[in-house]
């Protein structure tokens, strides 16, 4: 059946980006000055998919025979992709230029990441899923890798490649088996049937494959021996986006296949598995944190704890846990890439200034990025009133009431203890004397991501119910 006109114009956001890429690839081949304007295009590109994302949730289409969802939840997880990628982009600018890796498919393999994360993101197929987790997967391989100079990189992209691979495995095996169990890989056929399918040892197993091959994609414990490795040796913006809008395309995905749970008419068999997965994460990536000296391996094992905080809505498994996951997945995705922005820019070359310590004295020689770091550590740290403290909340408040308490008394715990090394950052920035010379340098397209960031994690803590009331309306709750 073709497509109505209406769901043509739906499709908008992956058309953006598909010919945007068409376009910036035949721009790179035939311009030789391409990448001096290949980011502003795809800056554009990136804000053009969040504005009519924004402005099309209400809009809710399936089409191709089932396969592809437009609306809803899924324009939620454009916005975030697209703002996330807009302020990737803008501090990569300059940052790109110190490794001598200023080449224009940086910003070609940051579209075809964003392509793979919508596709996964709007999925209604096992299949289709497997190919948005491919793209983005791929490019990541290859943006890990991009400051091809530098060995810790190098590293980092086979380590990333290798243990990708072997993940991929367990979702492939997973989705045969699913298939195995349901004789189909349509997801609404799954969550139509779920309570029934759920008593199929085949099912269930499958599930529990594919659910391991993602918590390694969102950097859940056990599944994290790659990430502090991977994330210190990438670029520290590359690092920036796998940690936010990769993470938030793999729990989007679980969110997907799972979404029959999140009725509450169905019993949530996998509350053990993601029951302990985010217990551990949060006690490990919390107590691991504390003994890192490099900013990007804290930041690493603060990114499995917050893992293990959305991992409680997985568990839980009730409305308020799903609205609650989207509005953690939006709050994170901002405080992280601010803290990602701002590390960028004080850098220097051959990945000097990346030690705690390089930090001291930071409020003297930059009031102002001293003032928006301790912003975005706050927020991660969950205190009001900043969106970090909501989005806490709501998953922890879910927990409560799916009667895991436990989950929410862990999760406060580890809170707790994660406030020590996010405020040792501040102590150190306003409190303890300068032991480097930092020569700070940016331009308007990094610091105006880095506020972009902070004005968004402001903006949803002093007003969260604006954020959530367009999650549940995208939700229809």
């Amino acid at each position: 059946m073709p497509l109505s006109n209406t769901e043509l114009l739906q499709l908008f956001p992956f058309y953006i980006v598909a010919f945007g890429i068409l376009f910036s690839l035949t721009l790179e081949m035939f311009y030789s000055k391409s990448k001096v304007i290949l980011p502003y295009i795809t800056a554009l590109i990136f804000i053009s998919v969040a504005i009519y994302s924004i402005f099309n949730v209400h809009n809710h289409f399936v089409i191709f025979g089932g396969m592809l969802e437009l609306g809803g939840k899924t324009a939620v997880f454009n916005v975030i992709f697209g703002l996330g990628a807009f302020i990737v982009t803008l501090s990569s600018i300059n940052y790109i230029k110190k490794y001598g890796s200023f080449f224009g498919e940086y910003y070609i393999l940051l579209q075809l990441a964003v392509l793979g994360m919508m596709i996964m993101a709007g999925s209604k197929d096992l299949f289709m899923i497997f190919m948005g987790l491919e793209l983005m997967s791929i490019t990541f391989y290859v943006l890990v890798g991009i400051n091809r100079k530098l060995l810790g990189a190098n590293e980092a992209a086979m380590k990333y490649f290798l243990l990708g691979s072997f993940a991929t495995g367990f979702i492939v095996y997973g989705i045969a088996l699913i298939y195995g169990a349901a004789h189909t890989t349509s997801i609404d056929f799954i969550t139509i049937n779920f309570s029934i399918l759920s008593t199929n040892v085949l099912f269930v197993v499958g599930l529990v494959l594919f659910s391991i091959g993602f918590s390694f994609k969102i950097a859940a414990f056990p599944f994290h021996s790659w990430v502090p490795d991977v994330y210190q040796g990438a670029s520290t913006t590359v690092t920036g986006l796998m940690s936010t809008t990769g993470k938030t395309a793999a729990f989007s995905v679980l969110i997907i296949v799972l979404y029959a749970i999140f009725s509450e008419s169905m019993l949530n068999i996998l509350r053990p598995y993601f029951s302990a997965i985010a217990a551990f994460s949060m006690l490990f990536g919390s107590i691991v944190a504390i003994s890192q000296k490099n900013i990007k391996r804290m930041l690493a094992y603060s990114s499995i704890s917050h893992a293990g905080y959305i991992s409680i809505g997985l568990a839980a498994g009730n409305k308020e846990a799903l609205a609650g996951m989207l509005f953690y997945l939006f709050a994170y995705t901002f405080m992280n890439l601010g803290a990602f922005g701002i590390i960028s820019i004080i850098e220097s070359e051959n990945e000097n200034d990346l030690d705690l310590s390089s930090y001291m004295g930071l409020a003297n020689k930059s009031p102002m990025l001293a003032g928006l770091l301790s912003i975005f550590m706050f927020a991660l740290a969950g205190l009001p009133p900043l969106a970090g403290f909501f989005g806490k909340y709501y998953v922890f408040m879910s927990a409560i009431k799916a009667n895991v308490m436990w989950l929410a008394v862990i999760g406060i715990i580890s809170s707790v203890i994660s406030v020590y090394f996010y405020l040792r950052l501040v102590v150190y920035m306003y409190f303890k004397d300068s032991v480097t010379d930092l020569n700070i340098k940016y331009n308007f397209p990094e610091i105006t991501a880095v506020i972009i960031s902070a004005l968004i994690v402001i903006l949803y803590g002093v007003l969260p119910q604006n954020l959530l009331s367009f999650i549940l309306y995208s939700l229809k709750f």
